[in-house]
């Protein structure tokens, strides 16, 4: 019986740690990666304004050769879709769709990845020195589902190893696309 009674305590505990733990976990997870590109702000912002020149600069284009890309709503700005499809998982399909453009400083783009989630990354354009400062930012928010909330924190947690070295590839193919001279 009194085993019975410490086992029963342990076990509401273990519940009360999980909902409490689940409740002052971080609310979001946040990831951003910078680069200096000589070029001006306008032209950079051209270029991620619309989603007709992503693959040429994505981290992640090169690793499915086969993928499907379709397109739509206007070519850039605020309601410009773009939509994937890969057999590969670390590619994945989802779509992406810009919620907010300003003239040559930034973009929001709306990231669905279908079952694996939502998230918002942000193009940050700042004009400095001889070009522009860019700042690709990644930012997700759990699920108010506690279980869901406790995954998202620990995947949270691992998500600047996961996603920073590709932003960081991204943003270096973004500043050659930039600063090649025009074929």
């Amino acid at each position: 019986m009194r085993f019975l009674k410490w086992a029963l305590g342990l076990v509401l505990l273990l519940g009360v740690a999980f909902v409490v733990g689940g409740l002052v976990l971080p609310a979001s997870t946040h990831v951003e990666r910078s680069v200096a590109i000589a070029r001006p702000p306008a032209e950079v912002f051209a270029v991620l304004n619309s989603f007709q020149r992503f693959n040429e600069w994505s981290p992640w284009a090169g690793l499915d050769p086969q993928a499907q890309y379709s397109y739509e709503g206007p070519a850039s700005g605020a309601g410009a879709k773009m939509r994937w499809t890969s057999q590969k998982p670390e590619v994945g399909s989802g779509a992406q769709t810009i919620l907010e453009s300003v003239p040559d400083s930034k973009v929001v783009v709306d990231l669905d990845f279908g079952s694996q989630g939502k998230a918002i990354a942000t193009y940050t354009i700042v004009a400095g020195g001889a070009g522009s400062r860019v700042t690709w930012g990644f930012d997700s928010k759990p699920s108010d589902n506690l279980l869901e909330r406790w995954l998202g924190a620990w995947f949270g947690l691992l998500m600047d190893k996961l996603i920073g070295p590709d932003f960081e590839r991204g943003l270096a193919k973004l500043k050659q696309v930039l600063e090649s001279p025009p074929a």
